[in-house]
């Protein structure tokens, strides 16, 4: 069983900062990426940023520069650090991990940015 525990979503103002955190447990032998995805109300859920095994990172096009993506220490975390934030940034955010023949899913943390 494998499971992915996220924290760090909330309430910020417009130009904060937050970091959202995941953690990820279970019979994981293997990571090939890591990221994170929003989804916000009544839209589709978009990739926002990833990283690979490797250390190669991806960002959507609308946070570059703003958020960074990264793996910590104990592999199997990854961080979202989101500076500038916009209100065009609310979303439920998720954490998701692709291993080999599988994808998990975290349960999603909310992120409001106030104007």
């Amino acid at each position: 069983q494998v499971q992915l525990v996220e924290s760090g979503g909330g309430l910020v103002q417009a130009g904060g900062s937050l970091t959202l955190s995941c953690a990820a447990s279970g019979s994981i032998f293997s990571i090939n990426v890591m990221g994170w995805y929003r989804q916000a109300p009544g839209k589709q859920r978009e990739l926002v940023a990833s990283i690979t095994s490797g250390g190669n990172t991806y960002y959507a096009d609308s946070v570059k520069g703003r958020f960074t993506c990264s793996r910590g220490n104990a592999k199997n975390t990854v961080y979202l650090q989101m500076n500038s934030l916009k209100p065009e940034d609310t979303a439920v955010y998720y954490c998701n991990i692709r291993v080999v023949g599988a994808i998990y899913w975290g349960q999603g943390t909310p992120v409001t940015v106030s104007s």
